[in-house]
């Protein structure tokens, strides 16, 4: 089964992303690096993404006669999707336990949804 595991954070960022200084962040890139390694050793890692800032979004509405182009997120939030993994698991406990080794590594929290 495949779930996607998604890593939110804050809509204002810092210089260092989330991350209070280079080291905090280069320490989480190095961590969230060896999590990939293992998923994919593993056989979990199918793919995975790390987004630009929410401000880079453009939202396209064609569900009228002419397409509607805006800038910037669809929703106003606090926090935004940074980023994801999706990985093969064999059930929701294993994709929990996963999540908790993603969340760690990147100093995130992470939600986890399944694929219909």
């Amino acid at each position: 089964m495949q779930y996607l595991m998604s890593v939110y954070g804050p809509a204002e960022l810092g210089e260092f992303g989330n991350y209070p200084d280079r080291e905090s962040m280069a320490q989480a890139m190095s961590d969230t690096g060896a999590f990939n390694e293992r998923l994919q050793a593993q056989g979990h890692w199918v793919f995975t993404g790390g987004l630009a800032s929410a401000t880079t979004a453009t939202v396209v509405d064609g569900t009228g006669d002419t397409p509607l182009i805006t800038d910037g997120p669809y929703l106003e939030a606090k926090e935004y999707l940074g980023g994801f993994w999706i990985i093969e698991a064999a059930d929701l406990d294993q994709a929990l336990a996963l999540a908790a080794e993603g969340s760690k590594a990147c100093r995130g929290k992470v939600e986890v949804r399944p694929f219909q």
